[in-house]
């Protein structure tokens, strides 16, 4: 079976449709957000937060529902819940099985930020897949951090966020952007030539047509013209809409209203800068720590 691809990065840094683009590829199958590795059973992952016991568990129970019935209703979600109940025993490397032999030989894509919550989080990651190729897809923190501000705004299940995930670190925009790449690049140090691959998310999004072929030779898939022209369409992903009543979520709220590419405005994306007032924080400027990262990882 191949390796599965994991894609890195804070929440609001363009990973859904990303993760949709790539599962759209003849040779691989991008999931939700499964956030598997918040424990080391199925058990540990299903009731062991409050994130998990409101709308972190819909990923996974939309890819079941899907790969189990081939449909997405109410019915599917609740038979979903019960094979995921009668299983809290199993490690999350055999759940992760479970789901590749149903997918079969398709390379498996998982965009789950809750991977970056905490260091043990993608220390599973490592230990569980050490051979898996691992895409950092970053996005500058000004445009990570306002994104996140108006999606918590936007969605009522969202405004308090930093209780849901029991970590005031985390409730702070720009602390959550600046530990969770800290926390990519301390883990993915010395790892072996071909399996890390870093990539601002805008200049992908901005120049799909350069860098969608450059991420298929990296994964050593087809780049031929079809292949690229099925990733120009996340929209088809079984995954790029609302679920069933009991499971909605398993993706950003944004993408699944709106999934379909407009190259047009993409092509129009800028990097904001790093200088000036916070929007979200009048009077207050960047940490000299979170400019230091972003320059690092070539932000200006």
């Amino acid at each position: 079976m191949p390796q599965p691809l994991f894609i890195l990065c804070p929440p609001r840094s363009y990973s859904s449709i990303v993760c949709a683009m790539l599962g759209q590829h003849p040779q691989c199958y991008g999931l939700p957000e499964l956030n598997l590795f918040l424990g080391d059973t199925l058990g540990e992952i299903w009731y062991g937060t409050v994130f998990m016991r409101s709308f972190g568990k819909h990923g996974l129970l939309r890819t079941l529902a899907e790969l189990h019935d081939g449909e997405q209703t109410e019915d599917s979600v609740i038979r979903a819940q019960s094979w995921i109940e009668t299983r809290l025993n199993w490690p999350i490397a055999k759940v992760f099985a479970h789901i590749q032999e149903c997918v079969g030989e398709r390379i498996l894509i998982d965009k789950s930020p809750s991977t970056l919550f905490r260091q043990e989080a993608l220390a599973r990651v490592m230990l569980n897949f050490p051979d898996a190729s691992l895409l950092h897809l970053t996005r500058h923190p000004r445009g990570t951090s306002e994104s996140v501000i108006a999606l918590r705004e936007g969605h009522e299940g969202l405004k308090s966020l930093n209780q849901v995930l029991n970590d005031s670190d985390r409730s702070d925009p720009e602390r959550m952007w600046r530990l969770s790449h800290e926390l990519v690049l301390a883990m993915t140090t010395g790892l072996p030539l071909g399996r890390y691959m870093r990539l601002k998310g805008e200049w992908l999004m901005a120049n799909l047509a350069v860098y969608l072929p450059q991420i298929c030779d990296w994964l050593d898939i087809r780049s031929d013209a079809d292949a690229i022209q099925a990733m120009m369409h996340p929209e088809t992903s079984p995954y790029a809409c609302p679920g069933p009543a009991n499971a909605p979520r398993g993706n950003d709220p944004n993408f699944l209203e709106n999934p379909r590419l407009d190259p047009e405005r993409l092509a129009r994306l800028k990097e904001p800068r790093l200088e000036g007032e916070l929007s979200w924080n009048p009077g207050a400027h960047f940490d000299p720590r979170t400019v230091g990262l972003a320059k690092r990882l070539g932000y200006a």
